[in-house]
């Protein structure tokens, strides 16, 4: 898909840019009509010799045909007709298209706006196309075809009548991607962020009490095998860290089998799930502090010991699979909200953030395993691993409230309200800077240890984001953390959102209204634990040229991720109509409820957003 958009565009711009392949002509069927009465309007393409032109429904959406009417225009849409057409392979798309060949037409049945003064009026459509030779492709273009027809207030109501034969509608509900293809960029730009950050929790995990002091010992397994030269051992380090690869792996397919095409409302949404992983880190974040010590059983880690002394390839992939369960004291919060951060994303995507994240906690083996020298560099192991675990211990505990907040919205209850979610998050990102200062009393600071330079700059930086949480506790706005706090029932201070009040789960009013008013429907396929859609809601919808441009749509959002009747007829009705059950989704709806256009996920992008609000 990727390769044909850029063939098309480069090949295009050098040879074609100016080449026109298609002319489109506008007339009605009818030359008058009613003001606020219906009027078909057939748009007739010629097409050149050679040359090809995509349907409305063509499965490869860049270069399908869209027809719109602009808001100055006369008429008003409310259905696309075109002829029928088998999809066939194209081998310049390189996927199944719809197109036609020499000429075709679309019947687009429209609405003359009531305040349409009496005589000759021009009525005028922007249609966005493309057209395809064998070799060549077009970019698409926007053009604006002009008809006329004249406004009498004594013409008969003609209707529109029944479908033509050969002619069928063009329901573009299916169509996941907006005019632009930046959305699929997005979810690869969101995936490999998410990858890197795997990576990144795996590296830190490195720096915690049960995996740093195992480092010296761990590589001296395989340095000092001098009968077997530096090569092998080297060797023998890398089948090491593939045994840490493979365990945590398996842990990410295991989850993985477990998602179904709702899996991720499943496990992000699911109540039970949610109060469980809060549990969960609640025990971590105490066993973090000294409380008491989680262990994988005695038993299981002996026989692995014995086994990994055995030697060969063998010994060192079950050493490291060996070493993975020893540390899982300290690498299991991280392993945690990794894989709950990964289950809102592919169905794979658990297996290749585990995958990742055992990347980035074996590499320093392999590095060192490579250049032993550097084994002298590292510092001692002492009392600031035994910080780091503590520091942890806190933000694992900031990590619980999020899980039971997810709970708190799921049900209801509303006792988790944003500003007792950010007071105890205010809490607990203060304490940790509190410790480092000396001011909070745990294991790893002695009573009259001086305060070191690279303690308190690390003490400061977490104190000055616990006092912008709480700014947030009197309507600031946070930017990217409001994805992840509970919606404030009052605008945030300085943000003006003028037009933007959703009805909730109402879709049958929302049409009604729209159909009253003259208006399209946004429709927000939405979750209440979505972190991606209170990003775009927070960040996003408050712009002033997006919500400028929102106040001229009913507003309507859908929840798909509760634990009632309601989300569950949300989440078919999205899945069934719409092919896909991710969130955010939005679509674009005219008052009988065809959908005309779609825009999948995130983007921070306000002109790329604009672009897919106006059309």
């Amino acid at each position: 898909m990727i390769r044909f958009i850029l063939f098309s565009g480069v090949l295009a711009g050098v040879a074609v840019a100016q080449q026109n392949a298609v002319r489109f002509t506008l007339e009605p069927e009818h030359p008058k009509v009613a003001p606020g009465k219906p009027v078909r309007l057939r748009l007739s393409a010629e097409i050149d010799k050679g040359w090809h032109l995509y349907s409305v429904t063509s499965p490869v959406t860049p270069t399908a045909t869209r027809v719109v009417a602009l808001d100055d225009s006369a008429v008003t849409i409310t259905r696309v007709l075109q002829r029928k057409v088998e999809a066939k392979f194209d081998p310049v798309a390189g996927a199944s298209t719809e197109s036609y060949e020499e000429k075709t037409e679309f019947l687009i049945d429209t609405v003359l706006k009531g305040d349409v003064k009496a005589g000759p009026v021009d009525v005028t459509l922007q249609v966005r196309s493309s057209a395809c030779n064998d070799k060549i492709c077009l970019p698409p273009r926007r053009k604006l075809i002009t008809g006329s027809l004249v406004a009498d207030p004594g013409a008969p109501d003609a209707g529109l009548g029944a479908i033509p034969d050969g002619f069928v509608e063009a329901k573009v509900s299916t169509v996941a991607a907006p005019p632009a293809a930046a959305p699929g960029n997005a979810a690869k730009e969101g995936l490999l962020g998410f990858l890197l950050g795997a990576f990144g929790w795996g590296l830190a995990a490195i720096f915690t009490p049960c995996v740093f002091p195992m480092i010296p010992f761990t590589l001296s397994y395989f340095l000092n095998r001098g009968e077997s030269g530096r090569g092998e051992g080297l060797r023998q380090a890398v089948v090491f860290c593939l045994g840490i690869v493979v365990l945590f792996t398996l842990i990410g397919l295991a989850a993985s089998a477990l998602l179904g095409a709702g899996g991720a409302q499943t496990l992000s949404s699911n109540p039970w799930v949610n109060g469980i992983i809060g549990l969960v880190f609640f025990a971590f974040g105490l066993s973090m502090l000294g409380a008491f010590e989680i262990t994988i059983p005695s038993g299981l880690l002996t026989k692995m010991s014995a086994a990994s002394e055995g030697g060969g390839y063998l010994g060192s992939l079950l050493m490291g699979l060996t070493f993975s369960l020893t540390s899982f004291a300290c690498i299991g919060p991280f392993m945690g909200a990794l894989l709950a951060a990964s289950v809102t994303g592919d169905k794979l995507q658990p297996a290749m953030g585990m995958a990742a994240f055992a990347t980035g906690l074996a590499s320093p083996f392999f590095f060192l395993a490579m250049f032993p020298a550097y084994l002298k560099k590292l510092p001692k192991s002492g009392g600031w691993l035994v910080r780091v675990k503590v520091v942890m211990a806190f933000f694992v505990f900031a990590m619980m409230v999020k899980y039971l907040s997810n709970v708190d919205l799921v049900l209801h209850w509303e006792l988790l309200t944003r500003e007792r979610f950010l007071a105890l998050w205010v809490v607990l990102t203060a304490m940790p800077g509190f410790y480092l200062l000396g001011w909070l009393r745990f294991e790893g600071i002695g009573k009259d240890e001086a305060v070191s330079i690279p303690r308190l700059l690390l003490g400061i930086l977490i104190l000055a984001f616990a006092f912008f949480l709480l700014s947030g506790l009197f309507g600031a706005p946070l930017g990217e953390i409001d994805a992840y706090v509970p919606a404030s029932t009052r605008a945030p201070a300085g943000v003006a959102t003028p037009g933007i009040q959703f009805a909730k789960n109402d879709l049958p009013g929302a049409l009604a209204r729209a159909k009253a008013e003259g208006k399209l429907v946004f429709l927000n396929f939405t979750g209440y634990t979505c972190t991606n859609c209170k990003l775009m809601k927070a960040n996003m919808f408050p712009r002033p040229e997006i919500a400028a441009e929102m106040s001229k749509f009913v507003l309507v959002e859908l929840y798909t991720d509760g634990a009632d009747a309601e989300s569950e007829a949300n989440l078919k009705l999205q899945e069934e109509t719409h092919k896909t059950v991710a969130i955010p989704y939005y679509v674009i709806l005219d008052g009988d409820g065809t959908a005309l256009r779609a825009f999948p996920g995130l983007t921070r992008d306000p002109q790329e957003f604009l672009r897919f609000l106006k059309g």
